[in-house]
């Protein structure tokens, strides 16, 4: 039984919830049309600023006295428009033409970017709208396709199956990421220790993180946080065992010079963090491999264990002192 996976499994479970476009509404208040905002507007468009996600949709309601607009472009700003030196460039994307007091208009935002708007009629007034990337709530490979932990890919050989899990599911920008793999013979179903790799991480082409590793009980993980978005490649290349190698070597796994070649690919995506930027410098380690916890067992148990079998020995060794009686005097 695949122990190690169910643990890992019930680690990283999660439910998966079906994700729906957001509607958001923009004010024009009352005064809008006034450059000077000497009104009771405090903005031009409410709020002025707004992040949405693709897929979202967004409605102005012109609760000024005016006709306004709703044009994608760049604004002259607020002193710009003055002595009819500039009116604002309109890009085309989206325009909702006039629409007068009590009226609304629009518009959903099919693509990700950041959305300046300004009003024609008004020119002064400016609005920007910034449309992110929607992030998933389910884990994919970089297809889009959606994936079920754990992993499963085997090496060209089909002598090693490999399982991978990561966690969080989805992968975002600044955090830390675990992932968790695991060493199989397909054959057995049994888990292959002491087996020798690299752990290696490729992003948008680039090498961007390699470590040896050496696992103990068929499992292993690495620690990674992502400074930038995009599509990832984990490779877990030159699979092999050394001591497989060293006895059995060609009946095993065929020629020894094979295993340079024993690699397995998983692909996933990296996400823009909405809440992080940054994150403080992480000091990339290898994982803290299951050989130390071994060897500090053996220290806690040996060290008592030979301080009480040398208590004993002495205490054998010691000669037996009989009291003896005193001679008269």
């Amino acid at each position: 039984m695949k122990i190690f996976h169910i643990f890992l499994i019930t680690i990283l479970a999660f439910s998966v919830s079906v994700v729906y476009a957001e509607e958001y509404i923009i004010d024009i208040p009352f005064g809008a049309y006034n450059p000077e905002l000497n009104t009771p507007a405090e903005v031009w468009y409410d709020p002025p600023q707004i992040f949405v996600t693709v897929g979202d949709k967004i409605t102005w309601y012109n609760d000024d006295r005016e006709s306004h607009t709703v044009t994608s472009g760049d604004g002259p700003g607020r002193f710009g428009w003055m002595d009819n030196k500039e009116f604002g460039t309109a890009d085309g994307i989206f325009d909702s033409g006039n629409f007068l007091p009590g009226e609304s208009w629009s518009y959903e935002f099919k693509e990700s970017g950041n959305f300046s708007y300004f009003c024609i009629i008004h020119p002064w007034m400016e609005g920007i709208v910034i449309v992110e990337k929607e992030i998933p709530d389910f884990p994919h490979d970089a297809t889009g396709k959606k994936l079920e932990f754990p992993l499963l890919e085997y090496t060209p050989d089909r002598n090693i199956e490999v399982n991978l899990s990561w966690n969080p599911p989805v992968i975002k920008t600044h955090e830390k990421v675990q992932f968790v793999y695991q060493f199989y013979d397909p054959k057995t179903n049994s888990n292959l220790a002491k087996m020798k790799y690299d752990f290696i991480i490729f992003q948008n082409g680039k090498e961007i993180f390699r470590d040896e590793g050496l696992n103990q009980i068929g499992g292993d993980y690495r620690n990674f946080v992502f400074s930038d978005s995009g599509s990832i490649i984990v490779r877990i290349d030159g699979i092999h065992s050394p001591s497989i190698l060293a006895e059995e070597g060609v009946t095993v796994f065929g020629e020894v010079e094979y295993s340079s070649q024993r690699s397995v690919d998983f692909t996933a995506a990296v996400y823009d963090n909405p809440e992080k930027t940054s994150h403080e410098t992480y000091h990339i380690k290898p994982a803290q491999r299951l050989t130390v916890y071994y060897e500090l067992m053996i220290f806690i148990i040996l060290i008592p264990a030979v301080m009480f079998i040398t208590a004993l020995l002495w205490q054998k060794r010691k000669p037996d002192v009989k009291p003896t009686k005193s001679s008269a005097v």
